[in-house]
């Protein structure tokens, strides 16, 4: 499975963007799909996840901000971002799993086996 990333850009805070994934190859409706982040000397870190059956999952630093969704008949998973602010500003990685993940695991970047090139999402303050 090849994931490709793009829409990523400068926003103003308090602005809207959408990340897209777009996948080739394997059965993609079938994969737990999800998306990290890194900013400059930090750690990749949890931002959403939406699994095989749709169930989506949040860090507690976006929830109510971002939402994760599908298009099984696209091969793609989108991240809408909205009220964004500065700390949200980083290169943003979408991630795929064909094996779930499990539930206790959506959160743990090794739970994934597939990643895209990232997009860098800039937020101006």
């Amino acid at each position: 499975v090849q994931l490709q990333a793009s829409g990523g850009g400068l926003v103003q805070a308090g602005g809207s963007l959408r990340v897209s994934c777009a996948a080739s190859g394997g059965t993609f409706s079938r994969y737990g799909t999800a998306w990290f982040r890194q900013a400059p000397g930090k750690e990749r870190e949890f931002v959403a996840a939406i699994r095989y059956n749709s169930h989506t999952y949040y860090a507690t630093s976006v929830e109510g901000r971002f939402t994760i969704s599908r298009d099984n008949a696209k091969n793609a998973v989108y991240l809408q971002m909205n009220n964004l602010k500065s700390e949200d500003t980083a290169v943003y990685y979408c991630a795929a799993s064909p094996t779930g993940p499990i539930l206790s695991a959506v959160r743990d970047p090794q739970s994934y086996h597939y990643w895209g090139q990232g997009t860098l999402v800039t937020v101006s303050s």
